[in-house]
């Protein structure tokens, strides 16, 4: 291959991963409106479903944002009742981040999701390749941190 040839749209590993994930992201779209939430205030959810009570930081590290990302969706979901934030008893520098009893209920609401977004691309992405692109590009992943 010419080095040129390295420069084609074709030829780049980003672009099928920004789009792709630009692609997702949109099939999330009407199904988070349901709940009231975008698809960030949706994995911060999903963090805090799995263990409630994290810093800041602890959320940062699990979704990979920086702190300067995450305060902006964590003020907006605490305006709108889905997660309060509390200092620490302990080191006052670090914010707790805990769900209310809304954010809690929007797991239930939530279940359906996943389940939803991949019946729309079974029939032509089937679930085992699904299965492996997941395995795939947290290896990929683990290779970029």
């Amino acid at each position: 291959m010419k080095v040129e040839a390295l420069l084609q749209l074709d030829n780049q590993l980003c672009f099928p991963l920004y789009a792709a994930s630009r692609m997702v992201t949109k099939l999330y779209q009407p199904l988070l409106e349901k709940l009231d939430i975008t698809y960030p205030q949706y994995l911060i959810l999903v963090v805090l479903w799995e263990s409630d009570a994290l810093t800041v930081n602890e959320i940062g590290k699990k979704l990979m944002l920086e702190t300067n990302t995450l305060t902006p969706l964590l003020k907006r979901m605490e305006i709108k009742d889905i997660i309060k934030r509390t200092r620490s008893k302990i080191d006052e520098r670090q914010v707790i981040i805990k769900l209310t009893d809304k954010g809690s209920s929007l797991k239930q609401q939530a279940l359906c999701i996943p389940t939803e977004l991949l019946e729309g691309v079974k029939g032509q992405f089937p679930l085992e390749r699904v299965d492996r692109l997941k395995n795939d590009l947290k290896a990929l992943l683990e290779v970029l941190t």
